[in-house]
């Protein structure tokens, strides 16, 4: 269980402001602010949202998705590095409590992530280098990058400051069991994960 959200004052926000115009403009495109600036993200093709579904799988038959947590896809997070700045994990572990959590903009309070995991797209610099700082400095327990380019799967525990004291990157043939502090036993094949995220080379 999480602890009670922190109350924001209602002032202006013109970084959220011209992100959320930017989502107008662009419909289906991902739009966060990270370090003061904003970020914006193509849609994902079909590998990325398959080897998403693949994932949920696994945590979701872990009773992940059950009354004491819940796996969600693109749920907002505030993040403690600017007075606007939040980002949009891919895929998240939440305590059960989330909604109570609740910040602005569509966002929760980093307190209540167990997880947060990224399947990188073209932006893959911003998921191994801006959000590892980002979700370090939000103390998210647990960060894993599912890799496309490099073909791995990072597994990032132990936030201190703005990185992580543990980083562990994997290869195909590998089997992760990730931390149980995130209130489960989960494995997650790499070469399935990276092979469902390959897209079709010509």
């Amino acid at each position: 269980m999480s602890a009670a959200a922190v109350e924001r004052p209602h002032e202006d926000r013109p970084l959220i402001a011209e992100a959320n115009r930017i989502m107008d403009r662009l419909p289906g495109y991902r739009v966060e602010i990270i370090g003061g600036q904003i970020i914006v993200s193509p849609p994902p093709d079909g590998p990325h949202g398959e080897a998403l579904t693949d994932l949920v799988l696994p945590f979701a038959a872990s009773g992940l998705h059950g009354t004491d947590s819940k796996v969600i896809q693109g749920t907002g997070l505030w993040l403690p590095t600017g007075t606007e700045d939040y980002a949009i994990p891919d895929l998240s572990v939440v305590d059960a409590d989330y909604r109570d959590q609740y910040v602005e903009n569509n966002c929760y309070d980093p307190v209540c992530f167990r997880l947060v995991l990224e399947v990188t797209s073209s932006n893959y610099r911003t998921d191994l280098r801006d959000k590892v700082k980002a979700y370090a400095a939000a103390k998210i327990p647990v960060y894993v990058i599912i890799d496309r380019k490099h073909q791995r799967l990072h597994v990032l525990t132990n936030p201190t400051g703005d990185d992580y004291e543990s980083h562990w990157p994997h290869s195909p043939g590998e089997m992760v069991t990730l931390p149980k502090s995130i209130g489960a036993d989960v494995t997650l094949d790499v070469a399935e994960i990276l092979k469902a995220g390959q897209p079709k080379i010509d």
